[in-house]
């Protein structure tokens, strides 16, 4: 199965582009492991938000299993 990592890049490579859509990234990872740890480093980078995680069936995972899989459980 196919994990699919979306975001929104704002980084200054990105350019003065108007578009959301330009801005807009798809990375595909093998596992889930492997689309965790990269939405994981996404959300510490500054210039990255709207991240999503998808899985093989296009369906986003997301609420409180997914903060828990990266790693975002209350102190």
């Amino acid at each position: 199965m196919t994990y699919r990592v979306s975001y929104v890049d704002t980084s200054p490579q990105c350019g003065d582009r108007p578009r959301f859509e330009s801005r807009l990234k798809d990375e595909f990872f093998p596992t889930e492991p492997a689309a965790l740890a990269r939405a994981r480093e996404l959300l510490d980078d500054i210039h990255c938000y709207a991240v999503t995680v998808s899985d093989g069936a296009g369906e986003p995972l997301r609420g409180i299993c997914l903060q828990l899989k990266l790693g975002m459980a209350a102190e």
